[in-house]
């Protein structure tokens, strides 16, 4: 593998020259010798506009440099073709199901203020930033989520938009967090988001969204489930026993950690709110319940959780989707702005950390001093529906497909291929051009690399006549054909 090494310099400003060399790795011959190594400057930009990056290649001996690691920084991906393939099909479903549910595509910053994202102490996401302050002075961080900043945008647009909004957004985000299976410090998003809607079918239709994902690329009900709660349940078990209600999102992000950490540092967190001991105990006896019937008992039928989440169940039927969905009381998801149904997409096995998540957020916009207006969502990371897809055998066989490999038989006759490809390319036509004498040989290996379906060989004798030779790679049907017939 080629490794990359750089001059070593201290930069007294942005506009030094920084200087670097490529070399081999010592298993390989080395591209450049020790007396003559090549050195690239980069030029500053010009303040007309012009390029920057400008490469110069002056000659310089016996330079010191060092090797830098040529990976992306730890929890950070590349994409090379094939990776990019498999992003690219899983973002298709992603924005058909999206599509077919009649949202509206929209997009954010990578780059947003701080104070977006800092919420209550004591919230896991607030440690995670990746923060600092710009040239300007202003604290910045990169995303590491998305519904501020949709919350951001609509308060923005304020009365130009008609209710309700149903919007999406595929996003990269950044979390500086522990890596695990799936979990990384960068990853992509599928957020889809009802804002105006105050009733629980919004939510019944964000998870039908996500079960027709599901359904799309092969994953089932007994692969993958949806526990389902409600914030108003934990809001209720704390009125009853007394707990203040400014404790209440620091209740719930120690709750969010139940299945993360042992219970008895569960209990200890609580402790430290100042709970009761026989608070806690009577609290934690109720999130494990796993029926709603069993929850009636505890909390009357009379609260609006019990409300909320029945009619959610009876929706699920009427969507098809009820043998996806199970109540699990535990369930009230770490971030502080949730109010009331949450929802969490988990492997049936327990080999996987949830798959996506989301609830309603009723009260985040008028904490950015928007109106107070009714929104629920959902977030659904790329990273675990990945491992998911290779646990079950069901990641797709993405290889480079190409309808033409278009190759001139003789030196002299590339721009005759030039012209064939830019023929069949305004034809809307996929070409691979090959850009050099090449023999047959290694055309016909790198046709059947590139999964090409014709082959159209340039020779001539064909081309003086104002055709080419067009070979079918499926079938090995060979024929000539003028340019302008062909298709």
């Amino acid at each position: 593998m080629r490794a990359i090494q750089i001059v070593t310099t201290r930069l007294s400003s942005c506009l030094r020259p920084i200087r670097f060399e490529l070399v081999s790795s010592s298993s390989s011959p080395r591209l450049l010798s020790n007396s003559r190594r090549l050195i690239c400057t980069a030029a500053a930009t010009k303040s007309d506009g012009g390029r920057s990056g400008s490469i110069v290649a002056p000659l310089v001996e016996n330079e010191e440099v060092q090797k830098i690691d040529v990976n992306p920084p730890k929890g950070t991906r590349d994409f090379a073709p094939d990776d990019m393939r498999l992003r690219n099909w899983l973002f298709n479903h992603f924005k058909e199901v999206s599509r077919l549910f009649g949202y509206e595509e929209v997009d954010y910053p990578v780059l947003e203020t701080e104070a977006l994202f800092i919420r209550k102490a004591g919230e896991e996401i607030r440690d995670q930033l990746y923060c600092f302050e710009d040239r300007g002075k202003r604290r910045v961080a990169l995303r590491p989520e998305l519904t501020p900043s949709l919350a951001r945008l609509v308060i923005q647009k304020g009365k130009s938009v008609s209710l309700p909004l149903k919007w999406f957004a595929i996003g990269q985000c950044w979390r500086y967090e522990r890596m695990t299976r799936g979990r990384r410090r960068e990853h992509y998003q599928w957020n889809m988001d009802i804002i105006g809607v105050p009733h629980v079918t919004a939510e019944a239709e964000l998870i039908s969204a996500i079960v027709t994902f599901f359904k799309r690329i092969g994953i089932t009900a007994s692969d993958v489930g949806f526990k389902v709660s409600s914030r108003k349940v934990l809001q209720e078990m704390l009125r009853k026993y007394g707990v203040p209600e400014n404790l209440f999102g620091r209740v719930c992000i120690i709750i969010d950690k139940i299945e993360k950490i042992p219970i008895d540092e569960i209990k200890k967190e609580l402790g430290f709110t100042g709970i009761s001991e026989d608070a806690i105990e009577q609290l934690l006896q109720v999130l494990s319940v796993k029926s709603l019937d069993d929850l009636e008992d505890v909390l009357g039928g009379a609260g609006e959780a019990i409300a909320d989440l029945k009619q959610l169940f009876s929706l699920a039927e009427k969507f098809g989707y009820s043998e996806w969905i199970q109540f699990d009381a535990s369930v009230v998801r770490g971030l502080a702005y949730y109010t009331g149904i949450v929802f969490e997409g988990f492997d049936r096995k327990g080999n996987l950390r949830a798959i996506c998540g989301g609830g309603r957020y009723d009260r985040l916009l008028p904490t950015y001093g928007g109106d107070d207006i009714p929104a629920c969502g959902f977030g659904f990371g790329d990273a675990v529906i990945v491992e998911l897809l290779k646990e079950k055998n069901l990641l797709p066989e993405l290889g480079q497909e190409v309808e033409n490999i278009v190759c001139a038989l003789e030196k002299d006759l590339q721009g005759a291929a030039a012209t064939v490809a830019t023929a069949l390319r305004s034809k809307g036509q996929t070409v691979d051009l090959v850009l050099e004498s090449k023999p047959l040989k290694w055309v016909f290996k790198r046709a059947a690399r590139i999964n090409a379906r014709r082959l159209i060989l340039v020779g001539k004798t064909e081309w003086e006549d104002g055709s080419v030779s067009v070979k079918v790679l499926s079938t090995g049907e060979q024929f000539q054909v003028k340019l302008n017939d062909l298709e």
